[in-house]
């Protein structure tokens, strides 16, 4: 089969491949429909690895040479023994958490995506979304219904990604929220924030071209460029009393972006780290606690999530589908795939590869 594989930063190659081997007891083999490339991807490609382990993972054993992909969905071809979560023909979408099911203490209560050995399709298991064909474990299957397009059944993930990010800020009807970010993420943020009934959505973003995709999906949404614009005035001016917004959350993982966040969000409110942030960042702790805000962090997404996210989408109450801005094939990946994302100009939000 063909697939996408990192070998290191800037060295990815569509490579022919043995396919995945008949399932065993408890796994599924899907063949691969759509795929995203992630945020998490770019960051392999430009400087890895960094999630793609260079020893054996504790858990899989997986290491070295990777197929990529873990925003993706597809049919089933065959199950193994003991599956019933789904059956050949049936469309699923991936959630690419591989973990214990039990047996350490986070795995134990449910808590899947904070176990210690937490893996992942796509950076640390034998399969990826980048290929034909994947092998994953029956609870990385969800069964769409007829109304989730195959495209949607890809964006599941990094929208589970941003509706977490929401419920960890407690966002409800009527709430003021600012996302900082204006890449897949934090678009999707806003859309899990106006699906959670947030009454005033700010988005802030140094691409100009970016914050026009914002108003483009969101003709409500209020942009904001740092390089021209006060964030935290503009929203202060903005909200009732003038306080700033209930909940501030950072999709970027950049330090400047995180003290934005904290400057426009109101006493007592919430902000939530969702970026990942490559280095130590600084901040004004004596603001955390002159403002009695609540800080926190939003890793992944529970894995029970699935279930939730799919009706948001196919309900048509949270639009995914919005922030695709171009669909691609597998040996066109690297070029105008990667490459268009990493571009400085911003041009591309989200790009699926079809792989049909």
């Amino acid at each position: 089969m063909r697939a996408l594989r990192f070998h290191a930063a800037k060295d990815l190659r569509v490579e022919d491949v043995a396919r995945p081997e008949q399932p065993g007891p408890g796994q599924v083999l899907v063949r691969n429909r759509f795929v995203g490339i992630c945020g998490t991807d770019l960051h392999e490609y430009s400087y890895g690895p960094i999630f793609i382990p260079k020893e054996p993972h504790p858990f899989t054993g997986a290491h070295g040479t990777q197929i990529l992909g873990h925003e993706f969905g597809g049919v089933v071809e065959a199950v193994g023994a003991g599956v019933s979560a789904a059956k050949p023909g049936d469309r699923v979408s991936i959630q690419p958490l591989v973990m214990p099911r039990s047996g350490d203490y986070f795995s134990d209560r449910g808590l899947f995506h904070l176990s210690p050995d937490l893996a992942l399709v796509g950076l640390s298991w034998h399969s990826g979304g980048m290929a034909e064909w994947a092998l994953v474990n029956d609870y990385n299957v969800a069964v769409v219904p007829e109304e989730l397009t195959d495209e949607d059944a890809a964006l599941v993930e990094p929208t589970a990604v941003a509706v977490y990010a929401c419920d960890r800020g407690g966002v409800s009807a009527g709430s003021s929220v600012l996302v900082t970010g204006a890449g897949p993420i934090g678009a999707l943020t806003l859309l899990a924030a106006k699906a959670a009934g947030a009454a005033q959505l700010f988005v802030s973003d140094l691409n100009d071209t970016r914050l026009g995709f914002m108003r483009e999906m969101l003709p409500e949404v209020v942009t904001l460029n740092p390089k021209r614009d006060d964030v935290g005035a503009a929203i202060r001016s903005a909200t009732e009393g003038n306080v700033g917004c209930d909940v501030a959350i950072e999709c970027v993982g950049n330090e400047h972006a995180l003290k934005a966040c904290l400057d426009a969000v109101r006493k007592q409110g919430v902000v939530v780290q969702t970026g990942l942030h490559p280095h130590e960042n600084p901040l004004d702790w004596f603001s955390v606690t002159f403002k009695d805000v609540d800080i926190r962090g939003s890793w992944a997404y529970p894995t029970h999530y699935w279930p939730r996210v799919i009706r948001m989408i196919a309900s048509g109450l949270l639009p995914a589908s919005k922030v695709v801005t171009k669909r691609i094939r597998l040996d066109e990946a690297v070029s105008e795939g990667f490459d268009a994302l990493i571009d400085p100009a911003g041009t591309q939000l989200k790009i699926l590869i079809d792989l049909s």
